[in-house]
């Protein structure tokens, strides 16, 4: 009995088919296996948002990449505002803690929903909108979209999707712990701003960029007047208080790339970057006269403080070490000239 010839050719087709669609699959199961090591791989929170945003749109034809996290006590932003990352479009933080249970979603999308989630300018037609989950809390959403309304459709790939949002949660909490643990080795407990080390280690790379490019680079030593009074006077905790509403008031007054940090005790320092000594000594007159005038206001009793002001030795055979000690040793002696001469005001001391 011999086998029918059409139905020979339809299994033949139908096993053509299963083999392309087999072959289609393990592509695309490579495909993901890479950008699973390419995010683990990602040597910090930078790096892994440069993946995330640069490298996995790239790989997978992506129109747009959107991360969605979750941030109610505003932890992530100041992580973010450190490393200079706050200002990424792709990067949308909640406020709102975000609920706990959430599936992979695909399909469509109108545009008023691309708008709401990719931004007013998207075309996008598209989506897949992944939870981020780690130890049943949603850490935020990763939400992708292409501009061809039949890329995203429910139930395709959606193991694939799984898994790799899995990956990412670990990923992103990983990175966020890790920016934690350095800023609790970098940061001064009691007023939040960096601690020494970190003034020492910015010190060095300020030093050798002004070096290369030639630009000025001035220092601030900062010290609050009689602060072993108020300790003694009105009780340390009264003398901590003093010491917080300082920092904030110092953070007030910094520009964007300017390095502040408490060195100890009642000092703090300031790093002032391509700046000249008129304008450090400008810089350090309206710190004066902010702390001055507003701590009669926001304190028990009026605080003053006294600056030191110095610029950066720019003899090319001095040591970057060196040049450093200088610089801070000049700006300590300014201080000290300015406590001498009757505390509250500022004094610029050659290095």
């Amino acid at each position: 009995m011999s086998a029918d010839p059409r139905e020979a050719s339809r299994l033949r087709r139908q096993l053509r088919a299963f083999v392309s669609q087999a072959r289609q699959n393990e592509r695309k199961l490579q495909r993901f296996l890479q950008q699973e090591v390419a995010f683990i791989a990602a040597g910090g929170l930078p790096a892994l948002l440069e993946e995330l945003f640069g490298h996995y749109p790239r790989r997978f034809e992506l129109d747009a990449v959107r991360l969605q996290l979750a941030d109610p006590d505003h932890d992530i932003r100041h992580i973010l505002g450190e490393l200079d990352l706050l200002n990424l479009p792709q990067l949308i933080l909640v406020d709102d803690a975000l609920p706990d249970q959430e599936s992979v979603q695909l399909g469509p999308l109108d545009p008023a929903a691309a708008a709401c989630w990719f931004g007013a300018d998207a075309t996008i037609r598209s989506h897949a909108r992944l939870p981020l989950v780690r130890q049943s809390r949603l850490l935020g959403r990763l939400l992708v979209g292409s501009r061809r309304q039949e890329r995203f459709i429910p139930g395709a790939a959606t193991d694939f999707l799984e898994r790799l949002s899995s990956v990412l949660a670990v990923c992103i909490e990983n990175a966020l712990n890790h920016e934690r643990l350095k800023r609790l080795g970098l940061t001064d407990p009691l007023t939040g701003l960096h601690n020494r080390r970190y003034f020492d280690a910015r010190l060095k790379e300020a030093i050798g960029q002004a070096r290369r490019s030639g630009a000025p680079l001035c220092a601030l030593y900062l010290d609050i007047d009689h602060f072993k009074v108020i300790n003694d006077k009105h009780g340390h905790a009264e003398g901590d208080r003093v010491l917080q509403w300082i920092a904030q008031a110092l953070k007030g007054q910094m520009r964007r790339n300017d390095v502040l940090a408490r060195l100890g005790g009642e000092e703090f320092g300031v790093l002032l970057a391509e700046t000249e000594p008129t304008t450090a000594m400008a810089i350090a007159e309206r710190i004066r006269q902010t702390i001055a005038h507003d701590s009669a206001d926001a304190l028990p009793f009026p605080v003053t403080v006294s600056l030191g002001c110095s610029t950066l030795d720019a003899d090319p055979r001095l040591p970057d070490a060196d040049a450093g000690t200088r610089l801070l040793q000049a700006a300590d002696q300014g201080l000290y000239a300015a406590k001498r001469s009757g505390r509250n005001r500022v004094v610029f001391h050659e290095s």
